[in-house]
């Protein structure tokens, strides 16, 4: 009994490695190659909600859509390693309190959850979020880290990505989003599904004017020059 103990130890040592490896080899070929689709794309299209999802470059995505995310979701993203440690504490305090299970997610969790895991709001992936995120941002530069974002954050029912969110929504490239666009794209994030940025809703509007306000306070004190 203690040789199969052994051997059964030793084989999870062996499988745990085996899969530390290969994380860091799959989040090292997302450094270069565009990812070509996530979990959640092949859940939705599954589902029945279809799949639109064109990949371009940060460069290809106007700047106003930077600035308005990083308003949005992550005013620190440039600073931080991966986590909003000030976040996360409110929403633990709020989960211990019984609320419903949040996160204090930075635009790096979100990447890490969008680009290798499934949709899930379990301690588990979370864990598992975790560490791809402390691998990107070892692996890869903020600009990386943004533009898979952009290319992979869902924006309505089948829709994912900058190109496809500004095509789907506005009949226009992502590089030719204006400030408002870019602050309600910005907006439908947190719901993307139950929210649309044109024509917006009334709580959709106010917000974006909010957003907008953030976005020059993002540019005035260079909150987004990592991704320049």
């Amino acid at each position: 009994m203690h040789f199969s103990l052994r051997r059964i130890l030793r084989g999870l040592v062996a499988l745990v490695l085996g899969l530390a490896a290969f994380s860091v080899g799959w989040a090292a070929l997302y450094r270069f190659v565009p990812v070509p689709a996530t979990p959640l794309m092949l859940i939705r299209a599954v589902e029945g909600a279809g799949l639109e999802h064109d990949w371009v470059p940060l460069s290809a995505i106007s700047p106003h859509l930077a600035r308005a995310v990083i308003a949005s979701e992550d005013t620190l993203f440039c600073g931080h390693g991966g986590f909003d440690w000030v976040a996360i504490e409110g929403a633990f305090e709020d989960n211990e309190e019984g609320a419903r299970l949040r996160g204090g997610s930075t635009i790096s969790q979100q990447t890490a959850k969008n680009a290798f895991l499934w949709p899930d709001r379990s301690w588990t992936r979370k864990g598992v979020e975790a560490w791809f995120t402390l691998l990107i941002e070892q692996l890869w530069p903020k600009r990386r880290i943004l533009e898979v974002y952009l290319n992979s954050i869902e924006w309505g029912d089948g829709v994912y990505g900058a190109e496809a969110a500004a095509l789907h929504h506005f009949k226009k490239p992502a590089s030719s989003l204006t400030r408002r666009e870019a602050a309600l794209l910005a907006v439908v994030l947190p719901s993307p599904r139950k929210w649309s940025p044109n024509p917006p809703g009334a709580y959709v509007a106010r917000r974006a004017g909010i957003i907008e306000r953030r976005m020059a306070i993002v540019e005035r004190d260079g909150l987004a020059e990592c991704v320049r």
